[in-house]
């Protein structure tokens, strides 16, 4: 059974109707008994009622102090002014004025509400003991003193209340816009998440499909004639399946962490690379590496984007190109990793040779290199960029296509 919690306070313009009333009541009924019995200089009947009216309409006007702070202020300080000028009987005829004070402090905006209030009341003051100059008897004098000392206290109540409202609005800004940058960067890490995978995915899958891709044609090519050639490239999708498949156990474990890291297959480095030469010899490549040792261990990130460029870059020569010769340079210094891939384009067919059963298709930058880069380099150009780097590809002028990329030892981006 649902329990719903019932508000029972009351809208803002019941409140001010209520409060209007009740000070009306009191500054008249209040006035009349308290100078009961006593002989006063001037009655509040005297001059049409007057004395009534001013602290019927200082009372009442009340009823708009949120909407209009300052007006109201106004109206209360002339009618206190006009009853005390004229010498008409003290009491609580200044609720309605004090409550106009507050409200000018409360609902103003700072500075402006407040030399309002303050030089209201130092004109209230100065009308006040004016008007006092002559009162008998003179400890009477004590509730002009209590009047302006009031009129301050409601001012300052006034302004803590609007301070402690604006810094109450503040922090829930604050807290709002808080909020809403987590949701905003925890939107970015699961777009940059979600992009790291979907690289990690392609470099795997582009790299196991190209050299799958060579050897079933080489396969299905020498099935017949040469069974010891076949057995060999099943033996390279085998294992170039394998492996693609326990990479890709590594990369989508991060999406259901069941069994925690124990059965991840670590992702590959630079250690990998010669195996990754000799599954694209198998595809028929020409691979020379030429690697320089580091002075210095390399970050795994460094490691690992550097992996996946020199995979990507064997993927196109091996998808785009076909049998040729391709150089790997790796020269890490002491701030930058450099990598340079290089191959030497399509070679001519031989005229008696084994027919290619798919012939490859062109380079990902075109024939002339004009064309738009695939998803590999832009794959392999964001990764730089992650850490900081960069990377140039194109074709070369005397036939051939290079990849250059340069990755800092000291990474500045995300995490791959």
């Amino acid at each position: 059974m649902e329990h719903r919690v019932v508000s029972l306070r009351l809208p803002a313009p019941a409140q001010d109707l209520l409060l209007a009333l009740f000070i009306t009541v009191m500054q008249v009924q209040g006035t009349i008994v308290r100078n009961a019995g006593e002989v006063v200089q001037r009655p509040l009947t005297d001059l049409g009622n007057l004395g009534y009216v001013l602290l019927v309409v200082s009372g009442v006007v009340v009823v708009a102090r949120r909407r209009w702070p300052v007006p109201v202020f106004v109206v209360t300080a002339l009618t206190s002014l006009v009853y005390y000028g004229l010498d008409f009987p003290d009491g609580p005829g200044w609720l309605g004025l004090f409550v106009a004070l507050y409200a000018v402090a409360a609902y103003g905006d700072g500075r402006r509400s407040l030399v309002i209030a303050g030089v209201g009341t130092t004109m209230l003051a100065i009308a006040w003991l004016v008007a006092a100059a002559d009162i008998e008897p003179r400890a009477a004098i004590g509730w002009v003193f209590f009047r302006i000392g009031a009129s301050v206290m409601s001012a300052a109540l006034g302004e803590s209340v609007r301070s402690r409202q604006v810094i109450a609005a503040e922090a829930q800004e604050r807290a709002a816009l808080a909020e809403r940058t987590r949701e905003e960067e925890a939107r970015a890490r699961v777009d940059a998440e979600r992009l790291r995978i979907a690289r990690e995915v392609h470099d795997t899958v582009a790299h196991a499909i190209a050299i799958i891709n060579v050897q079933s044609g080489v396969t299905a090519h020498v099935l017949d004639k040469r069974p010891e050639v076949a057995r060999e490239a099943l033996r390279a999708i085998e294992q170039t399946s394998s492996r693609a498949l326990q990479e890709m156990r590594a990369i989508l474990g991060v999406l259901r962490d069941d069994d925690g890291d124990g059965g991840r297959v670590p992702y590959p480095g630079l250690g990998q690379i010669d195996e990754l030469a000799a599954k694209a010899r198998e595809a028929g490549l020409d691979i020379q590496l030429e690697e320089t040792p580091p002075p210095t261990p390399l970050p795994s990130a460094v490691g690992s984007a550097a992996y996946r460029i020199v995979q990507e870059s064997i993927t196109n020569v091996v998808r785009h190109v076909g049998p040729t010769r391709v150089t790997v340079a790796l020269n890490p210094g002491l701030e930058a990793l450099e990598i340079r891939v290089t191959d030497e384009g399509r070679r001519a067919a031989p005229v008696h040779g084994p027919a290619v059963p798919r012939p490859p298709a062109p380079h990902p930058a075109g024939a002339g290199g004009s064309a738009k880069p695939g998803r590999g380099i832009l794959g392999m150009r964001e990764r730089c960029q992650l850490l900081g780097g960069e990377l140039d590809a194109g074709p070369l002028a005397g036939g051939g296509f290079e990849v250059k990329a340069r990755l800092p030892l000291a990474p500045t981006g995300a995490r791959l």
